[in-house]
């Protein structure tokens, strides 16, 4: 397995600097932003578009340091009705498909996106449970007029670039479970668009991720390595669909940009399930069934550490992670 950490948590270090702690972790694998939501502190994506040499002597930074680049992440919802936003999404998205070729690297982690549930909307839209007519009638509209054309669009793209489009299924996007990223493949007839298997929203959604694995089989290219706890007398009272979350002020420095206007909601101070470090709720054992699992489609699988525990710190976390996943890679045939 390629093991490593996804950049995030450690944008306010160098890239010098996240080199240093991926060899004190004992990782090989970096995935780095290019995009998005997110920006891109350690990839200085037009320089390198723009340069050979620049991208050159930027894999050479990370080759001299026994580090692959495994994945660029450009996590966001480029199909987002307000344009402002989805827009910029967009033009995202195909650069960093467009530079992963230029650098070799195989895979793009993002999300599907969700539009608005009609033409002319400007919010997007989970149609969380369609029971009602109505909700599949929006469904209908965000997969046929919007969805399929867009993904169809970009299977094209990375085809041409070599590169694999990587979705994170995630909740409030169209794909956020395996059977919806099968419909998304076959409305699209995509060879080059499959899975970043994030077993974190998974596990809240009440879903098993191993059988996530073997249901997709081939079509798993990339994965992340986050656990989630249940807290189960929140999620007795207050269950999945909990909507106890809360709005920063935009103009507050913690607060996170979706684009536009928007910013990342807050978790209720007891929430039903929270995102925990490699370990923290699942065990080793866990652990090494899912890197089995993932070996046993492709043995060079990247599985990249993304840390977003708020209940102990980043280094702490990463600490954790690090060697909870590289004990579970131990225990491996």
């Amino acid at each position: 397995m390629k093991l490593g950490v996804y950049t995030a948590c450690l944008h306010d270090r160098t890239l010098t600097e996240c080199l240093d702690v991926l060899h004190e972790l004992g990782l090989g694998g970096i995935e780095l932003n290019a995009g998005g939501f997110m920006p891109a502190p350690h990839l200085h994506v037009d320089a390198l578009m723009a340069s050979d040499r620049a991208r050159r002597q930027f894999l050479a930074t990370l080759a001299d340091a026994q580090i692959e680049l495994t994945a660029l992440n450009v996590n966001c919802n480029p199909l987002h009705p307000d344009r402002r936003v989805g827009a910029t999404y967009t033009a995202d998205l195909h650069q960093a498909v467009e530079l992963a070729g230029l650098l070799g690297v195989r895979n793009v982690v993002t999300m599907s996106g969700l539009p608005g549930d009609h033409p002319g909307g400007r919010t997007p839209a989970w149609m969380v449970q369609p029971w009602h007519s109505a909700a599949t009638d929006a469904l209908r509209y965000q997969w046929e007029e919007v969805g399929v054309p867009f993904w169809t669009d970009i299977e094209h793209r990375a085809a041409r670039a070599g590169v694999r489009i990587c979705i994170e299924m995630h909740p409030h996007n169209l794909v956020y479970n395996p059977a919806t990223l099968v419909r998304l493949i076959e409305q699209t007839n995509a060879t080059h668009i499959g899975a970043e298997m994030d077993p974190s929203h998974l596990f809240w959604q009440g879903m098993e991720p191993l059988d996530a694995i073997a249901y997709l089989g081939d079509r798993v290219f990339n994965a992340a390595a986050k656990d989630t706890r249940i807290n189960p007398k929140s999620m007795q009272l207050h269950g999945v669909l909990d909507d106890r979350y809360v709005t920063p002020n935009p103009d507050d420095p913690s607060a996170i940009s979706l684009g536009g206007d928007y910013v990342l909601n807050r978790f209720p101070d007891d929430p039903p399930w929270q995102f925990v470090a490699v370990g923290r709720a699942h065990d080793t054992a866990y652990w090494q069934s899912f890197l089995a699992a993932l070996s046993s489609i492709d043995p060079d699988m990247p599985v990249n550490i993304e840390h977003e525990d708020d209940e102990i710190t980043v280094r702490e976390g990463l600490r954790i992670a690090s060697e909870n996943l590289l004990a579970a890679a131990r225990q491996l045939p």
